[in-house]
This record gives C-alpha cells, sequence and structure tokens, in this order.
C-alpha cells in the first residue's frame, strides 16, 4: 500500500465497512458509487482524506501536546471556559502546516476530479468524523463543511478548517456528554464535486412514508436552493409521492405532489477573501412570486428521483439480507441539470415498528381547531402550551407541556424527549422537529403556520395527528382512545371485508388494516376539499364572474392551465387511495353530488338547476350524458384514465351511481367509452350501484352492462319505504332492517349471482345492525364495505357468523 493510499481513498475504491476509516458519510458515497454508478444513479465522484491523514497532521506539527495542554481538565459545562479551550485547541490544528507528501496526493487527486469533469470544477468539502473506538457513533451535524471551493489554496484552507471544527464547541460537548475521548476521534473530510443545487434544487428523500410506514412509495421533499432549509425545517418544502409496483413496472408518473411555500432559498451570498484564499458564506434570499408558484422540479425529475430511491434500498437491503428503507439527500445541478444522491443512510423509526400489533388512535370529543398543519405520525397528545421562541429559555419547559415554537435544532433534543405533543410553525415532514418526534414517538404538527401568535404559554391543547395528513390543534384538553390489535391472530372471512374511503390523506395510515381492497372510494372530499371549483366552470370560464376567474388561476397556478389542475389533482388523489391496498381492488365512484352540492363549489351557481328535492331530482347517471354536466363528466373521465394508464393504478374498477334506466346506463357507458375509458379494455369493469328499485326489478338487464352490482343501502331504503332520510319528521321510519327493504336486498344479491356479477353492499347497515351483518353473510354476499372504524369490529362479527353456519351445516 502506498504511502498515499493510506492518506487519500477514492470513492469506488470505498464501502459501507469503511465507517474507521473515512466516516459514514464517506463510506456510503463509496457504497453507493462503486455499486449504483453502472445502474444509472448518479453520485458525484470524489475522495476521502482518511483519518489517518487527520493522524498524520497532527503527529508532524508535534500538535498533541499542546492540545493536551489546552483541554485537560476542561469543564464542559462551564461556557466560558468551554469557549476559551476550543479557540485554543481549533487555532492549534488550524495553525498545522499540511505535510508536503499529503499536500501533493489532495492536489493531484483534485485534478483529476478536473479530467473527470472539466476545468471549471468546484468541490464541496465536508468533515466526516470516525471514533476508534466506536464505529457505530453519529457525529452528523458535528462537524464544518466549505462549498464551492474552487483553487488548489481554497482546498487546502478548506481541509484544514474542517480538522479544526473537530473542535467546536458543540463537537466537544457532544463528545464529552456521550463518553468519547477528545483525542482518539480523528476526522476524515470528503472532497467531491459539488452540486450547484444553490442555482437548482435539492431535499430529502426517503423509500417510504415516513408517518405511516407504508412501503409502497417513495417520499420526496424539495425546495429552491441548497440543502440546509429543508433538512432543518426552516421552509414548507414541495412534496411528492411515487407509487414503486407502478414505477417497476415502466409507468412514469407522481402519484400524488404538494405545492410548499418555500419562502426562502438558500445560496452563495458572500465570498469572504483572506489573502489569496476565497471562501463561500451562504445565506438565505427570498424567492420570487414565481418560484413559491410552482414546483421546484419537474415529474421527469421526481421519478427519477424514485427510481434512485429504489436502486439504494434495494441494494442495501440485499446486503442486510432483509428489508431496510432509506433516507437519502438529493441536489439538482443548476449547471448540468442532472440530479446527484449526495448522502444515504438506513431510515431509524417507520422502519422499526412491529407489523403485526395495529393502534389506532381516536379521539372522543372535538373542540375548537385553533390551528392546523402538517401531522407527523398517527397519534393524540395533550397538555399545557409552552412557547419557546429562544433557546436560553429552554430551562422552563416542564415535561409532559406541549412545545410550541419556530423551529427546533439538536440542542432541544433533551426537552423534546419529555414533551407531550410538539407544535412547530415552520417545517416539512423531513425537517429536524420532525424527524426527532418520530423517533420519540411524539405525536408532532409542523409548519403550523403562525402558531407563536396563536397558542399562548399555559393553555391546554391537544395535539391530534389521528385524522390524516393534517394536523389539528383542538383547544381544550380532549379524552381519546388507542384501539390495539394483534392483527397476526385475526382470521379472515370468507365474505370480503372491504372499506369505504373518500380522504386521500388518510390512505397509507388505513393501509395496514386487513382489508380486501376499497368497494367504495368517493370522489366528492377530492372535489371539495382540493380543487374546490365546479368542472363545468373549468369548461365555460366565459360565464364567469372576475373574482370566480382569479380564484380559480390562483389554484391552479402550479399547473398548465385550470383543467390540468383538475384532471392531476383529482387523478392523483384517487389513486393514492388506490395505492393504499394495491394490487387488491378499489371500486371508484363517479361522482355523486346533489345539485344544491354542486352548487357550493366556485363557479357551481352558474351551472345548477334549483331543484325542491335534489335527492331525486338531477344526480348521478343522469348528469354524465346531459348537455348540462357532459364537459364535466369528460374532466372525470379524463382523471380517471390517467390514474389507470399513467400512474398504473390498473386496480381501480368504476361505478356509476344513481343509474335509473338500462338506457341511461348504456347512454353513459358509451360516453365512457368516447372518453377512452371502454368497459373490457385493459381489463376495465364497471359496476352500477343498486340504489333504485328498478336496479333490483331489471337486474338481469342491468347485468348484461355491468360487471358487479354495489347495493347502497341507504339510498335503496329511502326509495322503497319512500321516506326523506333528510326529513326530521319522518326519518324516525328510515330502518333498513325493514322486511321489504330486506327483501330487496336478497332478490338484488340472488339476481348478482344468477348472472355471475359481483354482488356486494357499501352502505352503514353492517356496521350499525349485527343482525344486518348475519343476514348478507346468511345469503352469501361477496363483500361487504364498511367504514374504517368497524371494519375491525365486524370482522370479527362476521368470522363467528360464518363459523357458526359451517357448524349448523355440518349437524
Amino acid at each position: 500500500m502506498t504511502h498515499s493510499h493510506i492518506h487519500i481513498r477514492w470513492f469506488k475504491e470505498l464501502g459501507i465497512h469503511d465507517v474507521p476509516l473515512v466516516g459514514g458519510k464517506n463510506a456510503s458515497l463509496g457504497e453507493m458509487y462503486q455499486n449504483l454508478t453502472a445502474a444509472g444513479v448518479r453520485i458525484p465522484n470524489g475522495f476521502a482524506v482518511t483519518a489517518e491523514a487527520y493522524r498524520y497532521v497532527l503527529e508532524h506539527n508535534k500538535a498533541w501536546q499542546p492540545l493536551h495542554a489546552a483541554l485537560d481538565g476542561l469543564d464542559p459545562d462551564n461556557i466560558k471556559d468551554l469557549q476559551a479551550r476550543g479557540e485554543k485547541a481549533r487555532a492549534i490544528v488550524y495553525g498545522c502546516a499540511v505535510p508536503e507528501d499529503l499536500k501533493a496526493a489532495i492536489l493531484q487527486s483534485y485534478a483529476q476530479l478536473k479530467q473527470q469533469y472539466g476545468e471549471n470544477i468546484s468541490l464541496a468539502v465536508r468533515s466526516s468524523a470516525t471514533a476508534e473506538d466506536s464505529p457505530e457513533a453519529s457525529f452528523a451535524g458535528q462537524n464544518d463543511t466549505y462549498l464551492n471551493i474552487a483553487s488548489d489554496d481554497a482546498l487546502l484552507d478548506a481541509y484544514k478548517r474542517c480538522l479544526a471544527s473537530n473542535f467546536t464547541d458543540r463537537s466537544i460537548h457532544y463528545k464529552f456528554d456521550n463518553g468519547f475521548d477528545y483525542y482518539k476521534v480523528y476526522l476524515s473530510v470528503v472532497v467531491m464535486k459539488m452540486v450547484r443545487s444553490d442555482i437548482g434544487a435539492s431535499g430529502v428523500m426517503f423509500s417510504l412514508d415516513t408517518e405511516t410506514g407504508f412501503r409502497d412509495v417513495v417520499f420526496i421533499n424539495g425546495a429552491l436552493g441548497l440543502g440546509e432549509n429543508v433538512v432543518q425545517g426552516t421552509i414548507d418544502p414541495d412534496s411528492f409521492y411515487v407509487h414503486k409496483p407502478s414505477l417497476l413496472q415502466g409507468y412514469r408518473a407522481v402519484l400524488k405532489r404538494g405545492l410548499g411555500s418555500k419562502a426562502k432559498k438558500m445560496i452563495f451570498t458572500d465570498t469572504l477573501n483572506t489573502g489569496n484564499i476565497a471562501l463561500e458564506y451562504t445565506g438565505n434570499v427570498e424567492t420570487s412570486r414565481e418560484e413559491r408558484g410552482r414546483f421546484c422540479i419537474s415529474d421527469a425529475d421526481v421519478t427519477v428521483l424514485a427510481d434512485y430511491a429504489i436502486k439504494v434500498e434495494n441494494h442495501y437491503s440485499d446486503k442486510a439480507g432483509f428489508y431496510k428503507p432509506m433516507d437519502m439527500e438529493w441536489a439538482k445541478d443548476g449547471i448540468d441539470g442532472q440530479l446527484y444522491i449526495v448522502q444515504a443512510r438506513p431510515e431509524t423509526v417507520a422502519s422499526q415498528k412491529q407489523g403485526s400489533v395495529l393502534e389506532i388512535y381516536q379521539l372522543k370529543q372535538k373542540s375548537k381547531v385553533l390551528l392546523r398543519g402538517k401531522a407527523v405520525g398517527t397519534r393524540i397528545g395533550a397538555g399545557k402550551a409552552r412557547v419557546i421562541n429562544d433557546a436560553r429559555h429552554l430551562s422552563d419547559f416542564q415535561p409532559g407541556e406541549v412545545l410550541v415554537s419556530d423551529t427546533t435544532t439538536p440542542d432541544w433534543e433533551p426537552v423534546m424527549k419529555t414533551a407531550a405533543a410538539i407544535v412547530t410553525s415552520q417545517g416539512g415532514r423531513t425537517c429536524h422537529s420532525a424527524i426527532v418526534a418520530r423517533e420519540l414517538g411524539i405525536p408532532a404538527i409542523v409548519g403550523a403556520g403562525n402558531a407563536l401568535e396563536q397558542i399562548k404559554t399555559g393553555t391546554p391543547i391537544t395535539i391530534s395527528c389521528a385524522e390524516g395528513e393534517t394536523g389539528n390543534v383542538y383547544e381544550g384538553i380532549l379524552g381519546f382512545d388507542i384501539q390495539q390489535t394483534d392483527l397476526s391472530q385475526l382470521g379472515h372471512p370468507r365474505t370480503k371485508i372491504m372499506m369505504n374511503l373518500g380522504n386521500p390523506d388518510q390512505a397509507f395510515s388505513l393501509a395496514s388494516l386487513p382489508v380486501d381492497g376499497i368497494g367504495l372510494a368517493r370522489m366528492e372530499f377530492i372535489i371539495n376539499e382540493y380543487i374546490k371549483v365546479h368542472p363545468m366552470a373549468l369548461a365555460h370560464p366565459e360565464k364567469l364572474d372576475d373574482a370566480t376567474r382569479e380564484k380559480i388561476a390562483a389554484l391552479s397556478t402550479a399547473y398548465d392551465d385550470p383543467t390540468d389542475f383538475f384532471v392531476k389533482t383529482l387523478a392523483e388523489g384517487v389513486a393514492t387511495i388506490a395505492a393504499a391496498v394495491y394490487p387488491k381492488p378499489c371500486v371508484v365512484r363517479m361522482s355523486d353530488f346533489k345539485s344544491n352540492e354542486y352548487a357550493t363549489l366556485l363557479g357551481g351557481k352558474y351551472f345548477e338547476p334549483e331543484e325542491d328535492n335534489p335527492m331525486i331530482g338531477f344526480r348521478g347517471a343522469s348528469r354524465y350524458a346531459h348537455p348540462a354536466y357532459a364537459e364535466g363528466f369528460a374532466l372525470e373521465c379524463a382523471a380517471m384514465k390517467r390514474v389507470r394508464e399513467e400512474i398504473g393504478l390498473t386496480n381501480v374498477k368504476l361505478m356509476i351511481p344513481f343509474c335509473r334506466t338500462v338506457k341511461e346506463g348504456e347512454k353513459v357507458l358509451a360516453a365512457m367509452a368516447s372518453h377512452g375509458l371502454k368497459r373490457g379494455e385493459n381489463g376495465l369493469e364497471v359496476y352500477v350501484m343498486c340504489e333504485i328499485p328498478n336496479n333490483v326489478i331489471l337486474i338481469d338487464a342491468f347485468a348484461k352492462l355491468f360487471d358487479g352490482f354495489s347495493i347502497g343501502s341507504n339510498d335503496l331504503t329511502q326509495l322503497t319505504l319512500g321516506v326523506d332520510r333528510d326529513s326530521e319528521i319522518v326519518a324516525f321510519d328510515f330502518d333498513e332492517r325493514d322486511p321489504g327493504v330486506k327483501q330487496m336486498i336478497r332478490l338484488a344479491v340472488e339476481g348478482a349471482k344468477r348472472n355471475d356479477r359481483h354482488s356486494g353492499l357499501c352502505g352503514q347497515a353492517p356496521s350499525d345492525y349485527p343482525e344486518m351483518a348475519e343476514y348478507l353473510v346468511e345469503l352469501g354476499i361477496d363483500s361487504m364495505s364498511l367504514n374504517p372504524d368497524a371494519v375491525l369490529a365486524t370482522t370479527r362479527h362476521i368470522l363467528a357468523v360464518e363459523e357458526r353456519l359451517s357448524r349448523n351445516r355440518k349437524s
């Protein structure tokens, strides 16, 4: 081994076992450069100046003795003493001369990088600490990094500054707290191609969903400029999900996206000139309105990153012999336009969850919502608020309080450990506060806007992360239940148990429920909550007033045009629900608003009639081929075509609601086919809701048109008994257990069987009335679709019913 080989190691010579020699950062980069470059993952090339070189520099300059003199007997908790001695130690190391042979080896390696990337390459110079007695120790964020280094002198100077940063006050304190010998933690330095994300974009990604541990997605956060803002949580980043199974089948599309406000970006703001050496300083600048209004990377970039994430995860999982989700940092170079992975480490929280015990938190009551933000985890916590806007006040914090602050940093961790919950006004799901809260199992809400103004110290509050991606801060201390189920002990009934779901934000947290798919995915929630616009208002903007047009333009700012916004948003909402159960079926019902509900959407009043009884008026199938809504239905179809053919969720079946006559069914199927959704093509199945007595009476004719029936017990009861369930005067007569309604359901199930068609039920009846669940099992219905909170109890009940029926048959 040559002398320089002890001191310089190229990435292609390093692997994950070299942590003691070069530290975790270098070892990980080497592992990936060596193994994944050929697979198409871009890792910036570079080399490590080893921990041996650090020892060599100090010995060559006889620096050990002065270092002992500076640090022996230090009291790290005496801040003045720590500052004075730390400064001395840094000056000793920075004052060391780099031995000539080491200097030559470093500069020769820099020259080789120029040959690979061109003369104009600049460098990132980063510290990577190692402890000789503990390769496992994480010194993340303890030492210095220098960016955009572009000359021999600046490189040597940055190298020495990195070595000196082994003795920053924070690093000395960290070593003391964790029982490391100051003199035995050596510093390796990474020298690599600088990815110019200061004029590009950067961020963090995980090869699973960080909140729920759902494994079928890659989760990406990103912002403009250097990556520090995303990691620290000082801004609200853009977020993207990609569905792994679809990507592996060759589909290239974003599953779901969220536009972050990205108020700032970190760039190089200043240059420090010391002699002939230029060192770049970074700083935040405000982003422009245009930058905030568009996504920081393209859809094509998102899918390239997801592809990288899957390859990195597969490589580490193969090495480990078991599933190993990864936490990665990425950067997009503004000069060459390429995407790079600049760091990867195993994800430490979601991957540790025990698979067989399902924990579901549920609020027992609700109160006024004080604030909303992004939910971290799926738990609930409550206590008195403690607002801290300065680290000096951390000592005021009492265990069991709710910590409220702008952001948190690593120094806050001892206090965070004792909190009932955490609320921060800034940050995304991958910022410091979110990562620590997740590790500690504490509910947290990040990016909650003006948290410091809204919440005062001493206020009792409840933090709920159990209602989907949006976390709610409620007034007062509210009661909640924790339901624990050991899924390994739960059997699987013969009758398929499916669930009803309309809110995509809840999809991943419900993915672990033991269901056979989704029996009813409603579009209405997505249209109401995310799109907010009447589909016809997009087709006919000329009929709207200026104020409405402006609102629609603001909602669709990040998209090509308002129709692109509608189609993508609806497609991504539905695809997220379908991804949660993929490859099991997901039955999506086309929109079933009534005219009065449609009228409340933006622009809706210009397109909707005023009806006295909307419940049996212009709704469901009658709208789809009607001139007053046909263009709106075309947009719904375009979105569903995108879900199946571009995002790749072919487990989606479509369902037509409130189809009054066979002729109407034919018209709707013809309209769908004209929009590229032809029943039978690409395996597309189309179901119909069975909720009007005519659907039951003419079931043999409807069965020729549709692949299955889903009994809507609410409307079927209403129309069989002639009871308006919205009328307080007669609603007491509304009961699915009426003999006439049960007869209708029996005829529907028998008719579906006779025609070899699927039969299911998606109303409240089986969860509300145990005897209805028994009746449906006895009829031999194929599936029941329940609200998520009823899935476990009804599953247990149906298992018991099936067991009893089989005993009766035998006897």
